[in-house]
């Protein structure tokens, strides 16, 4: 049963902890330690929700937990969840400088603004995914995130 997990659910668990990371290395690991925890705790999964949303859950108390840890040997602030400044590979914006400033944007965004935009557009998942995870309906997943795009489109208007 967690082998068809695994290879059904892998490449989605990992997109989400890289777009709450930012780092392909941590995703990768963390992805590994959110099947093995869903392995050992497999028999108490109820049903309740999409399995997919269930593993997102599992891996987002794995990447808090390394950022807790991360912090107790760093002694440093827990890491924000901001992109990275460099363009995602799969944008295709050709103007560098465009890309960076809404970067800097989605930066300053309040939550749940920023999460669902990172979520939809770096994670890939969609918008009934992202209500799931937040608890909410996909409607209000949809809002939040054309909110999003229209804060981030305010603010790069104003910034040109």
């Amino acid at each position: 049963m967690i082998e068809a997990l695994c290879n059904q659910y892998f490449h989605d668990v990992f997109l989400y902890l890289k777009a709450i990371s930012h780092q392909d290395d941590i995703a990768e690991e963390l992805t590994q330690e959110t099947f093995f925890k869903a392995m050992k705790t497999l028999d108490s999964f109820r049903g309740d929700c999409d399995v997919r949303v269930w593993l997102c859950q599992i891996a987002k108390n794995c990447y808090y937990t390394y950022c807790r840890k991360q912090k107790h040997l760093t002694q440093d602030a827990l890491p924000e969840t901001v992109p990275d400044p460099a363009p995602p590979v799969h944008l295709s914006l050709e103007d560098k400088e465009t890309v960076l400033e809404i970067h800097r944007i989605l930066h300053t965004l309040r939550e749940p603004y920023k999460e669902v935009f990172t979520l939809r557009v770096f994670g890939e998942l969609s918008l009934r995914q992202i209500g799931e995870l937040f608890g909410k309906s996909e409607n209000w997943a949809a809002v939040t995130f054309h909110r999003a795009k229209l804060k981030i489109l305010e603010e790069l208007e104003e910034s040109i």
